[in-house]
């Protein structure tokens, strides 16, 4: 198994040679952005937020709550968003950023065994039976362990978890906001309406917004290596290669995002 990469950021293409060692690759992934190193276990989720070199904390300024983090690159770019949105009267809130294996395994088992009701009022556990439509059911707006953005740090959710929060009033000037604005920080909104440009994957989220100078390379990297098989280690994780998980939930997003 291949258990580690090398990103080296610098314009937009991604590349691939074998070095002596068949077991390892090297990626070259051209952004504008120092040289940095990553292994496959990162966009996995498996590593500490709090603890990882290329994290920080964000302060309670920017965020609902405390102990939250992100990556230190989307994290000072949003500031800059921040500060300038706030100059046109929009207030930015994170209310959710970095989320590694562990804290996404929590949310999906929650929703699995039914302990988290979902946000139409159904059980998953004792309503569906069937685990392949349990689990796409699910997936309509929360993802598996190994395959979240969330894992990234570059992935953030802003102020409510209602689209319609954004389709009236305050949300609507923010998402407007949004989506004239967020591409000159660095952001896109991955998850947008359903239809023939995106016709797999979560359902829209307004709320979901992603630091592309760094999610994109991730996401090559993701497409390259991220096997099906390998996702695993939580309850109902067999789905994900009956329901092609990666290629219709990691790799389907708005194309703008890619």
């Amino acid at each position: 198994m291949i258990t580690n990469v090398i990103i080296v950021f610098a314009m937009a293409l991604i590349s691939c040679k074998g070095n002596q060692n068949e077991d390892r690759k090297v990626y070259s992934v051209k952004v504008p952005e120092p040289v940095i190193e990553v292994p496959v276990s990162y966009i996995m989720g498996q590593f500490d937020p709090t603890t990882h070199k290329d994290f920080t904390i964000i302060p309670r300024q920017y965020a609902d709550r405390d102990s939250m983090y992100m990556r230190k690159d989307a994290f000072n770019d949003f500031v800059r968003m921040y500060e300038v949105a706030f100059k046109d009267s929009i207030n930015l809130v994170i209310r959710s950023a970095a989320r590694n294996f562990d804290y996404q395994k929590g949310i999906w088992e929650r929703k699995w065994n039914g302990t988290t009701i979902l946000s139409d009022g159904v059980n998953a556990a004792t309503d569906i039976q069937d685990p392949k439509e349990r689990a796409l059911k699910i997936l309509e707006y929360s993802s598996m362990p190994s395959t979240s953005r969330h894992h990234w740090g570059t992935d953030i959710d802003l102020n409510s978890f209602n689209n319609g929060w954004f389709e009236e009033g305050e949300g609507l000037k923010l998402y407007n906001w949004m989506l004239g604005h967020a591409h000159e920080y660095g952001y896109c909104q991955p998850y947008t309406e359903k239809g023939s440009e995106r016709p797999e994957g979560y359902n829209e989220e307004k709320w979901h917004w992603s630091y592309t100078p760094v999610s994109k390379p991730l996401l090559q990297l993701a497409a390259k290596e991220l096997k099906n098989e390998m996702i695993k280690g939580f309850l109902g994780h067999e789905q994900a290669t009956t329901i092609d998980v990666v290629s219709k939930y990691v790799l389907g997003i708005n194309h703008q995002c890619k």
